[in-house]
């Protein structure tokens, strides 16, 4: 067919028929196999329209459309209109038709022994369940569509501390062997599996994945568990503080991304939103607290890749570096041996690297080496910041204290956090700097 121009409109009907449609969309749907006024017969298209239904939200997306012996490269705006769904749909372009993924590759990986099916978009909001996770859960998967996969599942470290969903999103990867436990009430461990999914323009779009139930050893209910007296207050906070908080974040994302809004409005709820994830950063950070100054507390000590982990922490801070318009320059390719734990690693870096992108002049760069000295290993993370003046070096790295308190940023307990972890592990960080000339902080571990 001809490359079409304009917006093609359509609507479908609370069941899915196709009732109005502008005539390339009315043929594409026949072509396909559809019938006038019959349910509307691109899958693509269809899927979309769906998931805009069920989330009452807009929802625009990058599609490939099956069409005789070609694909279509189109852009869908779906959105809820009464009790259907109104369609805008552009592009339109023809394209090479897509290669089915190989056989032993997507869907065997999903479905060999996997008891029922997930799939999220690209921030980890659950999108589909598959009929399966109903029993599993004690819900309807309905309930969930739109919610955080962390409100289905408290992720579990593996043998090496790693925690496999936390690599591949970094890294827009498959994974496997993520060991998640059920919340709300239900007892059940299960091991996911997961594989990328793409858009029509080659980004990252989510993933769909595998839940499999785990027989093995289950740990004991956690109200079962006795709760240490010095830790009380920080999981009964977080208890307390994290799934009201979550919702807020929820539903102030919901209205956001809600084009009937007016602009003033989406803006209110972009800030509420924000407030919301920074109350959550703070309850994250308290707990940690809690967790840090007990009697027992400990880190793993494990073999690590030091440059890795540190690559891993600029990938997860890739889109919000991106829009700040700041360029994080990470290590190569090169390994550094160290050892210390895995996760509290991983923490530490995304703390420094989050700091440097958010000190960082628009246009700027943040830095990434890896070095080794003697039975040292380091990693410094540079920035191109307004700096800390000598008299405040010391003082960052106390609870609650801040350089500039009227700046945007957390409550002042990161760099405390972050050094107590680090000499936990045996190692230290520290921070040199002059005013004007950026920040370099030090993270230094035993080298392996």
């Amino acid at each position: 067919m001809s490359l079409v121009q304009a917006p093609v409109e359509g609507r479908l009907d609370a069941a899915g028929r196709l009732i109005a449609a502008d005539p390339p969309l009315a043929e594409l749907h026949a072509r396909a196999g559809g019938s006038a006024g019959g349910v509307l017969s691109v899958p693509q298209i269809a899927a979309l329209a769906r998931l805009a239904k069920r989330l009452r939200i807009t929802v625009s997306r990058a599609a490939i459309a099956a069409d005789g012996e070609q694909d279509l490269d189109l852009w869908v705006r779906a959105e809820p209109e009464g009790e259907g769904v109104a369609l805008s749909i552009t592009g339109w372009t023809p394209r090479a038709p897509v290669a089915a993924p190989p056989p032993d590759r997507e869907q065997d990986f999903l479905r060999a022994a996997a008891d029922w099916i997930w799939e999220t978009d690209d921030t980890l909001r659950i999108t589909a369940l598959s009929a399966g996770a109903s029993t599993a859960i004690g819900r309807l998967p309905n309930d969930l569509i739109g919610k955080q996969l962390t409100r289905l599942f408290r992720f579990r470290e593996g043998e090496d501390g790693a925690l496999p969903l936390l690599n591949a999103l970094a890294e827009h990867g498959r994974f496997q062997g993520q060991r998640a436990e059920l919340r709300g009430g239900r007892e059940g461990i299960y091991l996911l599996s997961g594989v990328p999914l793409i858009d029509g323009m080659g980004r990252f779009a989510g993933f769909r994945g595998g839940a499999t139930s785990f027989i093995g050893e289950v740990e004991a209910p956690r109200a079962a568990r006795p709760v240490a007296p010095d830790n009380a207050f920080g999981q009964l906070l977080d208890a307390a503080l994290r799934t009201p908080i979550h919702r807020i974040v929820d539903q102030a994302e919901r209205l956001g991304d809600a084009d009937a809004l007016a602009a003033d409005y989406q803006a209110y709820a972009g800030d509420i939103a924000s407030a919301g994830r920074h109350l959550l950063a703070l309850v994250d950070d308290l707990v940690d607290l809690q967790a840090i100054e007990r009697s027992d507390f400990a880190v793993a000590a494990e073999d690590v890749d030091l440059a890795d982990i540190a690559r891993r922490a600029a990938g997860l801070l890739g889109l919000r570096a991106a829009d700040r318009n700041v360029r994080i320059d990470g290590p190569g390719a090169e390994s550094l041996a160290a050892t210390g734990d895995f996760t509290r690693i991983l923490q530490i870096l995304v703390n420094l690297i989050g700091n440097a992108v958010r000190y960082s002049p628009d246009g700027g760069q943040v830095w990434l080496r890896v070095e080794r000295e003697g039975d040292i290993a380091c990693v410094i993370v540079a920035d191109q910041g307004k700096g800390i003046a000598s008299e405040d070096q010391k003082r960052i790295f106390e609870r609650f204290e801040r350089v500039d308190p009227t700046e945007p940023g957390g409550a002042g307990l990161g760099l405390y956090i972050a050094r107590r972890l680090a000499r936990a592990m045996k190692g230290e960080l520290a921070v040199h700097s002059a005013p004007g000339q950026g920040a370099r902080f030090t993270l230094t571990l035993p080298a392996g």
